[in-house]
């Protein structure tokens, strides 16, 4: 990270207990080299063992990986600095409106059969991100299933994670595999509408579809974090946590970037 991109960071970390008196062993490494190993590993798809002698040990590194991710504080961290973004761009911090969408990505060998299948749709042997972004492609939620899980399926879990945690969320774009039931269920249980943006039948080639194109980006993304190209992890919980590390990357960019403010 660049010290503008510190500044940022640093007012968005969560307070560690023992800065507050809550108890709890002062640690043992600076966090500014810690964020900086984890976004090396997370960018550049290194293994653990392989962390650079630049940072600290790499059992130090991954139990700081595993204690954020344990305990929710990434994602603290992330929606954090994603209201930071929201706020900087003249919006809302918290979201009116998202797009949900799933993306099917191959399985390293480490994986086990108990969290992967096999995506008949896209031939992909592996496991399914699931995630919901708002209207300005930043992440609200992510839930890794196997891949042979359907789309349908795992929307009720997240969309219902989703809405339990951001309260102003009134409508979510999602493309035909989201038909169905879905739609009725998200109304009368979540009160969110789903609106479904269709392709036509009479089109041919790529053709960029309203509001869907927003989600697209997001993968783009994702896929050019190079630790998120496959999926690495043994655990979904981990899967998921190294998405919500991907993030800070590009977001910490935006706002170390100088430029004009709201409007």
């Amino acid at each position: 990270m660049t010290d503008a991109e510190w500044a940022v960071v640093r007012d968005a970390m969560p307070v560690p207990a023992w800065l507050e008196g809550r108890g709890g062993q002062p640690e043992g490494y600076c966090h500014r080299v810690m964020l900086d190993a984890i976004r090396y590993v997370t960018d550049n798809g290194i293994k653990w063992r392989a962390m650079p002698v630049d940072f600290p040990p790499w059992d130090r590194v991954y139990a700081f990986f595993l204690r954020w991710r344990d305990h929710a504080l990434v994602r603290e961290f992330h929606d954090r600095l994603r209201s930071k973004v929201r706020e900087n761009l003249g919006r809302d911090a918290e979201p009116s409106a998202g797009v949900i969408d799933s993306q099917s990505v191959k399985a390293d060998v480490v994986v086990g059969a108990d969290s992967r299948g096999f995506d008949g749709g896209k031939l992909v042997n592996g496991r399914k991100r699931h995630v919901v972004v708002d209207t300005l492609g930043l992440l609200l939620g992510v839930m890794v299933t196997a891949a042979d899980t359907g789309d349908r399926a795992a929307a009720q879990v997240l969309l219902r994670q989703v809405a339990d945690t951001h309260h102003q969320l009134e409508l979510v774009w999602a493309d035909g595999g989201y038909t169905g039931g879905l739609v009725e269920h998200c109304l009368a249980t979540l009160a969110l509408a789903l609106a479904i943006v269709k392709r036509s039948d009479d089109t041919r080639g790529f053709v960029v579809l309203p509001k869907r194109w927003i989600v697209e980006r997001f993968f783009a993304h994702l896929m050019r974090t190079r630790r998120l190209a496959r999926d690495f992890e043994r655990r979904t919980t981990s899967a998921e946590a190294a998405v919500y590390w991907s993030m800070p990357l590009l977001m910490t960019r935006r706002l170390a970037r100088p430029g004009p403010g709201p409007g």
